[in-house]
């Protein structure tokens, strides 16, 4: 059974149309005018538990939004929503208690407070027992290695990478079974950021917790998903698995090459598109149905010391299909 349905989620909103300037400000007060924006169109898909999804999409493509409807904080326009079995804009006590919303750019920490406080005030909202609190908190401490000293501190005081340590700390402190994830490394460093991954990995594989994640940081997606949902305009493109995506998006192969003595550009023509040339050092794009044929030629025709095959960055793969707006 899957634990988050959407069928044809559709949220629209209304925004005042307002001219600039003092004149179209007494219009507007006049008279005021709207415009519909379809910040998403007709959207399906379902997630099972233990699932991790990637939720990908250029900006306001509608990703923060749909996240927004199946957490329960906007109510659709028109489609059904499910989340544990709960229609989440009700926002029943027992769905609240059963999923988490993380969100990159906003925190839920009281600023001036140390950690440890809202920790102690979401355990007291979430009915935890002091003992099972202490139990998770150790819990989540060592797998975020996360230092007690750090959360006896005001959170005004703590690094970026402290600071959503702690925020993921109270998100998971009542061991949600669905998390809502948007952008939950934006800022960090390239340390903090693995931490991230390697605790939200850690945590699904331990509670077999269901993940929907946004980020323009591709790395947390190649880490942590399997499968991707597309959104472009509004509309779901794609559904499906990530190894797929690359493999049906990306005809051609990188081929970077060490040679045993100098070559120029035309010489190597022949053998694909050439990126550059720098000494005994090049890099060349070969359609992926010539590849082995092209690479028999070069191992023939060349001297080469080494030879490396790659697919092209996965980052350039999504930005062709958002830039084409489809996946046909």
């Amino acid at each position: 059974m899957p634990i988050v349905s959407a069928r044809e989620l559709t949220k629209h909103y209304q925004v005042a149309d307002k001219a600039p300037g003092l004149i179209g400000t007494l219009k507007h007060f006049l008279k005021r005018k709207y415009r519909t924006i379809e910040a998403v169109k007709g959207i399906s898909f379902e997630i099972e538990p233990g699932e991790v999804v990637g939720f990908l999409g250029p900006n306001g493509a509608g990703k923060t939004t749909a996240l927004k409807v199946l957490t329960g904080l906007v109510h659709p326009t028109a489609g059904q929503v499910e989340v544990l079995g709960y229609t989440p804009f009700k926002r029943h006590r027992d769905f609240l208690k059963q999923i988490t919303l993380v969100m990159g750019q906003k925190q839920q920490l009281i600023w001036d407070l140390p950690a440890m406080d809202s920790l102690r005030i979401n355990a007291a909202v979430y009915d935890i027992p002091q003992k099972e609190f202490k139990k998770r908190l150790g819990e989540l401490r060592e797998m975020l290695s996360l230092d007690e000293k750090e959360l006896t501190q005001p959170v005004r005081k703590l690094s970026l990478g402290q600071r959503m340590k702690a925020e993921f700390m109270a998100a998971m402190l009542h061991q949600p079974k669905v998390l809502f994830l948007d952008e939950p490394t934006l800022g960090l460093d390239v340390n903090a950021q693995t931490a991230v991954r390697d605790f939200l990995r850690g945590y699904n594989e331990k509670h077999q917790a269901a993940i929907l994640l946004t980020s323009h940081y591709m790395a947390d997606i190649t880490a942590l998903c399997q499968r991707v949902l597309l959104i472009h305009e509004g509309k779901l493109m794609y559904d499906g698995s990530l190894n797929r995506l690359v493999d049906q998006f990306s005809p051609f192969r990188e081929v970077k090459l060490e040679l045993a003595a100098e070559v120029s550009s035309e010489q190597l023509k022949s053998f694909g598109e050439v990126e550059w040339v720098e000494g005994r050092m090049a890099r060349l794009i070969i359609r992926r149905e010539e590849l082995t044929a092209t690479i028999g030629r070069l191992l023939d025709q060349l001297e080469v010391k080494d030879l490396t095959i790659t697919d092209p960055p996965i980052e350039e793969i999504i930005s062709r299909i958002f830039s084409k707006g489809t996946v046909d």
